[in-house]
């Protein structure tokens, strides 16, 4: 699917319900869209709770959201890129269900909505390590982002 951040990219996950619950397919390593493995990891975060934000320097990023409902949104400040001040959001759930691809370099984070708390999966495809991420606060001006619900 197409998205406005060079790079980015969303992906239609299937879901495989019968009586006894369902099977959420996220990433096989047979997928065209398939890097590596580095690790998975779970986010849980709390309603009305903004994980924002951060950037890695090589780690791609694989979310998608197995447990309630999220708002991701994305920023990218990378020099060179076609989408160079771009901002854009994708809300993913287990109803509105997806990959989301994000390259390195693009800042990024991620608000739960809802009444429960959210489950986000990563499989990244490098091992979490310190020095090749980098942080910013939520309301950071650089970004400008306002991560308050909007009422039209």
């Amino acid at each position: 699917m197409e998205t406005k951040i060079e790079g980015v990219t969303l992906h239609k996950l299937r879901q495989f319900h019968d009586e006894r619950g369902k099977v959420m397919h996220m990433l096989r390593a047979d997928d065209a869209h398939f890097q590596k493995f580095g690790e998975i990891y779970f986010s849980c975060t709390y309603p009305n709770v903004v994980k924002a934000w951060h950037k890695h320097s090589e780690m791609t990023l694989n979310y998608a959201a197995i447990v309630g409902g999220v708002k991701v949104v994305l920023f990218d400040d990378r020099d060179g890129s076609s989408s160079l001040g771009v901002t854009e959001e994708h809300y993913l759930s287990p109803e509105n269900y997806y990959l989301l691809t994000v390259p390195p370099g693009i800042w990024n984070g991620f608000k739960a909505t809802g009444v429960d708390m959210s489950i986000v999966a990563n499989c990244a495809t490098i091992s979490h390590q310190l020095d090749e991420i980098s942080r910013l606060p939520f309301n950071h001006e650089s970004i400008g982002y306002d991560w308050q619900l909007s009422h039209y």
